[in-house]
């Protein structure tokens, strides 16, 4: 016999599998298909979690939330071209937000789509994704699996977060190769995000200017959440006294309730702070830009930030903090007893007495009649059930389901509420839910609008089929942001009208779960306490009155606006 008739072989499939064990990956989120189906079943078959989904972008939202979560590279894996692009949505959504992910996709066969000779599904899928990516990289040889797995994984989370493509063609993955040799080839990185520690001169820059500071400010980005920096950053806004803004991810890394939150005044405290403190906040759209008149026009601005190039963006940063949250916060901290912070009685006084009118006007919507069911009295129960379920994971989405919910709904823990982050998107909401309920074993609530459920919907088969402990409540009003909307030039609906009389409910039935249909707040309240206390999937169709929201929330200075008028635009 010789020798190479008695030689282990393993192949690309397997080492990609060996690839993504040696780097901690323990669930994978995807959709398969060709030529990626033996990778999910030989995942399973190694101990690792596959969660199969019905649609890719679901699937990459899965992953990227759980990179958010864990702080590891969450895994998407998908089919090649179509699938691919339904997947690169969620990757690049995913480097926006900063959350490290890996979207692992096969492709066609390279010497057929080079020469664009027509192969199945041809598409240079890596030439395409890196413009969305942080980083893409293409395996060409199965011994070099093991080496593009690790420098995924290093780019996914090293300094700025941020999605990674790898393309993996077909013949890659079915090439085989010496088992000692492929063995070999399998390594993880040695400190893939390493600790970035501010210089010392920035620190005293930024302390220095919110010792002289009259009216501070700190404005904590879903990018403090992600650091994990809990106590280090609580013990900072405790100790110096300075009020905090939470953006709406970064709600429960204190807790809502907690007496430094300026949430209750935000804008009188952006308005009037004369120092800002951004930590894991990027003065984009979502903050105006940090520009009057929403901001002080002569306010001065502190930024932590992993990337310098983030610095002076929009307004002058006149303190930068080059370094990952952690270490600053570590020093920053330490450095407090030798340049203590106090702030001025009158600024705190002064967001006390704005918070307390504004938490009266809200209590009062929130204890106004609701008959037809209007958003407050739906999120009120809400708002009850998570107080009473702390660690209940809040996922969020919607035109004005999101923005009613950001500001009705209290969130207890850190990382507890998840949104649709700094692109404002649509349809993260089922994915978002099955990786974190996948991750922490921890209940979920979804509160999501009708327009956005339809989204990704058919995930709830996704979270009966794996038997999830996700409760799902459609904010059903009829309309992409209200259902009242009549079309006076023709039978069909208007543009933003949907079926008010749809039975969301029915979805869950279907596929075997619990679905409620809730048209007053003491319905809601029944049907969402009977859902959480069975821990297992439900759907609860929250019928709102059509005539109740606005044109694009709390959004609507982005639609343009015409000096024509609307009657000059129809044709005659």
């Amino acid at each position: 016999m010789s020798e190479r008739s008695t030689q282990r072989l393993t192949n690309g499939f397997n080492l990609l599998v060996d690839a993504l064990q040696a780097n901690g990956v323990r669930n994978m989120y995807g959709v398969v298909g060709i030529p990626v189906t033996d990778v999910a079943r030989l995942a399973q078959a190694r101990g690792m979690r596959y969660i199969g989904f019905r649609h890719e972008a679901s699937a990459g939202n899965a992953a990227a939330i759980a990179g958010f979560l864990t702080r590891r590279p969450g895994v998407c894996l998908t089919v090649s071209a179509p699938g691919f692009l339904n997947g690169l949505v969620s990757l690049a959504a995913a480097t926006v937000n900063c959350f490290p992910m890996i979207q692992i996709s096969g492709s066609s066969e390279r010497p057929v789509v080079d020469l664009q000779q027509g192969d199945y599904e041809e598409l240079d899928q890596f030439s395409s994704a890196k413009p969305f990516a942080k980083a893409a990289y293409r395996v060409d040889r199965p011994e070099d699996i093991g080496l593009a797995t690790a420098r995924a994984v290093r780019a996914a989370v090293a300094g700025r977060p941020g999605g990674v493509y790898l393309d993996i063609p077909a013949a890659v993955l079915g090439a085989t190769l010496d088992a000692s040799r492929g063995a070999e080839s399998i390594f993880s990185p040695v400190d893939p995000a390493p600790a970035q520690p501010p210089d010392f001169a920035s620190i005293r820059r930024a302390l220095d200017l919110l010792q002289r500071a009259q009216r501070p400010l700190i404005v904590l980005g879903k990018g403090a959440a992600y650091a994990q920096a809990d106590e280090s950053i609580r013990t900072f806004i405790e100790q110096t006294g300075i009020p905090f803004l939470p953006m709406s991810m970064a709600k429960g890394l204190l807790p809502d309730g907690h007496p430094q939150s300026a949430a209750a005044a935000r804008s009188f405290t952006i308005g009037h702070a004369d120092v800002v403190f951004m930590v894991g906040a990027r003065l984009n759209w979502m903050l105006r830009h940090g520009e009057p008149p929403l901001w002080n026009p002569n306010a001065k601005f502190v930024q932590v930030d992993v990337a310098a190039t983030e610095f002076d963006s929009n307004r002058p940063i006149a303190a930068p903090i080059l370094g990952d949250i952690h270490s600053v916060f570590d020093v920053l901290v330490k450095k407090l007893e030798y340049y203590p912070v106090q702030v001025p009685t009158q600024w705190t006084d002064e967001i006390e007495s704005h918070k307390a009118k504004n938490v009266e006007k809200m209590a009062a919507r929130l204890a106004a009649p609701h008959a037809p069911m209007g958003f407050y009295g739906a999120l009120r129960v809400v708002r009850d059930v998570v107080a009473d379920h702390p660690e209940t994971y809040l996922v969020n989405e919607g035109a004005n389901t999101l923005d009613f919910g950001r500001d009705v709904i209290d969130i207890h823990k850190p990382r507890h509420r998840l949104d649709s982050g700094t692109w404002g998107v649509m349809g993260i909401g089922m994915g978002y839910a099955i990786a974190a309920a996948v991750e922490t074993g921890d209940p979920v609530i979804v509160v999501t609008g009708d327009s956005a459920f339809g989204f990704s919907g058919m995930e709830v088969e996704t979270v009966c089929r794996y038997k999830l402990p996700v409760v799902t409540l459609v904010f059903n009003n009829g309309g992409v942001y209200k259902g009242d909307a009549v079309n006076t030039e023709s039978a069909d609906p208007a543009p933003t009208v949907l079926m008010h009389d749809a039975r969301y409910d029915r979805i869950a039935e279907a596929f075997g779960a619990a679905g409620h249909n809730a048209t007053t707040p003491e319905e809601l309240d029944s049907a969402l306490r009977q859902a959480m206390a069975s821990k297992k999937p439900a759907v609860i169709n929250c019928v709102i009155d059509p005539t109740l929201g606005t044109e694009s929330g709390h959004l609507q200075n982005l639609n343009p606006q015409s000096s024509v008028p609307e009657t000059a635009l129809k044709t005659t």
